[in-house]
């Protein structure tokens, strides 16, 4: 029987080139941009797999309830929070993410926001655009700026993008400290990276912040204004992570006082961005408090064209490779499964509706 799988919103206008180099020439690729229309639900309904490609497009009980032969969900991109794992569960449908794309990419622009806020280019290059007394020195001062040697950089989840910053941290003479309850004791010995098993002591010891955690209950809001209190005065936020992971009230809380000297935001709690919240207003209209402490980049840290083919590739492969073999490539709702009774303990497998069991890896 051919395979049909459904993209949804794709980050390509063409032909599925790429996914089509994966699956061979027998497989059918249905794309919309929303499931609403009732074409649209039939395709959803007929779907055998289904691809999400971006978190703005969410994956709701009330969409999955109508994935009628569905066997597989693959989000094309790390972040799951905004698929239902548990409906899809109760369903014996398996949810996979694709978290090997866009590693160094997304360690990069977190640099890239340090190094932006530490060393003020962007402040003075939009000096220069308006103005020329920015060559005196006395001029120079911007509340970020200072030597990046010696300071403390503190890492919030030391997955694949938490451990690809450390690297490049190191590179510039940081030191790194990281807290992360979920990673095995003693995987950071090799990299010979600090632990720290308490996120306040974290907040008190880092003059840089950088969150790279998922976005769940114990993460949501992680960056509040308790968090701002506890944070050493003059630190520096830098989000590449979930935007749901700070409350933005909390961030402008931080810079209006001072405890924030800078941040470099590429996620927001709404995106697209709500020019209407007192931060992003300030920041649109350029107030001199704010000159050089926030930088804004539209969630774009895992863009170049060579993640976006990766992203493809990666999810359509995690699809085609249940369909075919029943392996299940990064699975993040196994825990769902197992408690819907959906998961063979003995045999390692997804126990899905209609007899369609597959094998798949413990």
């Amino acid at each position: 029987m051919m395979e049909r799988i459904l993209i949804i919103d794709p980050q390509f206008d063409n032909d599925p080139d790429v996914e089509r180099e994966v699956t061979g020439p027998d497989t059918q690729f249905d794309i919309v941009r929303e499931v609403t229309s009732p074409e649209q639900v039939d395709k959803l309904r007929r779907a055998h797999a289904v691809v999400n490609c971006r978190s703005r497009h969410h994956l709701p009980e009330a969409i999955i309830a109508k994935m009628d032969e569905a066997r597989v969900v693959v989000q094309a991109g790390v972040g799951y929070d905004h698929i239902d794992l548990d409906a899809c569960a109760r369903r014996g449908i398996p949810v996979c993410n694709t978290p090997d794309y866009g590693t160094m990419e997304v360690a990069d622009h977190a640099m890239a926001l340090m190094l932006d806020l530490m060393r003020g280019t962007t402040a003075y290059n939009n000096r220069l655009l308006v103005r020329d007394d920015s060559w005196n020195t006395k001029s120079l001062p911007v509340a970020p700026v200072r030597r990046l040697s010696g300071q403390v950089l503190g890492i919030v989840g030391l997955g694949r993008i938490g451990m690809a910053t450390s690297m490049r941290a190191r590179a510039f003479g940081l030191e790194v400290i990281f807290y992360d309850p979920h990673l095995p004791a003693g995987a950071e010995l090799g990299a010979g990276l600090g632990r720290v098993d308490d996120i306040g002591e974290l907040f008190a010891r880092s003059d840089i912040i950088t969150l790279h955690c998922p976005l769940n209950e114990s993460t949501r809001t992680l960056i509040d204004t308790d968090a701002i209190a506890r944070l050493k005065p003059g630190a520096i936020l830098i989000n590449t992570a979930r935007g749901g992971t700070m409350d933005l009230d909390a961030v402008e809380e931080g810079l209006r006082s001072g405890r924030l000297s800078g941040a470099g935001l590429d996620v927001l709690p709404e995106e697209p961005l709500d020019r209407s919240h007192p931060l992003l207003a300030a920041w649109t209209a350029g107030e001199p408090w704010l000159e050089g402490r926030l930088t804004i980049t539209p969630h774009a840290a895992f863009f170049t064209p060579e993640s976006l083919r990766d992203m493809r590739r990666l999810s359509v492969l995690a699809a085609i490779q249940f369909l075919r073999e029943g392996r299940l490539r990064s699975c993040v709702n196994v825990e769902h499964l197992r408690e819907h009774g959906r998961w063979d303990h003995r045999k390692g497998r997804v126990m899905q509706p209609r007899g369609a069991e597959l094998d798949a890896p413990a």
